[in-house]
């Protein structure tokens, strides 16, 4: 994979949780992609994904299981 920062071969994806809100209305997302570059050491979220969390976060009551906190699976 090409990394978007730097132009140089050798990102790959890696799966990481994010949290959303804070008390009642804190969320966590599993198993969200995020893109690593071996060779620059930046990562970020593509569009894709950051517009898949989005979505999450505002159906987030539909698209969650009730836990010790609202914990979403990034699909």
């Amino acid at each position: 994979m090409i990394c978007d920062i730097c132009g140089a071969e050798g990102a790959f994806i890696r799966k990481t949780t994010e949290a959303y809100g804070k008390g009642k209305s804190l969320m966590i997302v599993e198993n969200v992609p995020l893109v690593v570059c071996s060779h620059c050491g930046e990562s970020y979220y593509t569009a894709e994904t950051l517009h898949e969390l989005e979505r999450i976060r505002i159906h987030r009551k539909s698209l969650s299981a009730q836990r010790s906190v609202r914990v979403a699976n990034f699909a």
